[in-house]
């Protein structure tokens, strides 16, 4: 039987700049029963908003994403996997919701195949052209549409030449955008997606970033915003007593 003495190395991690008691001190007024009376009181008027919207599929897409950017989706699994099944059950219907609109149509792309819908590139048909293997340049006064369609390309798989093209497409919109545009907001939104996709951020290190954002955004929902805060900063809550606790 061998006894040899196998030498591993070391993380050589370096010690916390935090001390023990400094960790035992942290508090958070967001872990108190007022905050989560008001926490509670928002989820549910958010599910209110959710049912007044519930014959206008752009508007519950639309909702879907903001959710999602605001780190507050999962509080809504449900609803919205029931949403996005009606709205591919009727993906490939010409509605009038979405016919020519490249903006609906990029935003309904990436939120069904961003949760395992298999929706087909084909969708873009209106917008290009199989024979100059292009996309109509109209398209430039659709900011948001533009901005959509690029995150949507990022959910391509391997063949799908159509979403390949539009990457390229876009991007070269968008960065002659964000040279000459002079909206300060607008020109943030397009520097961070061109930074990193969506489909490829950390969406918990995103939500921090979009809040602030979304806070200046002129169609702002206050009663999302309000959520979102709460919801980040009750998070933050739970991981100082789980920190407190290993530390312990």
């Amino acid at each position: 039987m061998c006894s040899k003495t196998v030498i591993r190395r070391s993380g050589n991690y370096q010690p916390s700049i935090w001390k023990h008691e400094f960790i035992q001190s942290l508090r958070s007024e967001f872990a108190e029963e007022i905050y989560m009376r008001r926490f509670n009181q928002l989820k549910g008027e958010i599910r209110v908003i959710m049912n007044t919207i519930i014959d206008d599929p752009l508007k519950q897409l639309e909702l879907i994403d903001m959710l999602q950017r605001l780190g507050i989706s999962y509080h809504f699994e449900n609803e919205i996997k029931n949403v996005l099944k009606t709205i591919y059950d009727k993906s490939y219907e010409q509605e009038h919701w979405k016919n020519n609109n490249l903006y609906a149509t990029s935003l309904e792309f990436r939120l069904l195949r961003q949760h395992g819908f298999n929706l087909s590139q084909d969708v873009f048909n209106n917008f290009y052209s199989s024979e100059t293997k292009s996309f109509n340049t109209q398209m430039y006064q659709d900011l948001n549409g533009m901005l959509f369609l690029y995150e949507a390309s990022f959910l391509s798989i391997e063949g799908e030449n159509i979403l390949e093209t539009a990457k390229h497409f876009t991007v070269e919109y968008l960065e002659k955008y964000m040279k000459s545009s002079k909206d300060e907001n607008e020109v943030a939104i397009v520097r961070h997606a061109l930074e990193l996709p969506l489909h490829w951020r950390m969406p918990r290190l995103d939500t921090r970033w979009f809040i602030d954002i979304y806070e200046r955004k002129v169609d702002m929902n206050p009663i999302l915003l309000e959520f979102a805060k709460l919801d980040f900063n009750r998070v933050q809550s739970i991981h100082q007593q789980d920190l407190k606790y290993t530390s312990r």
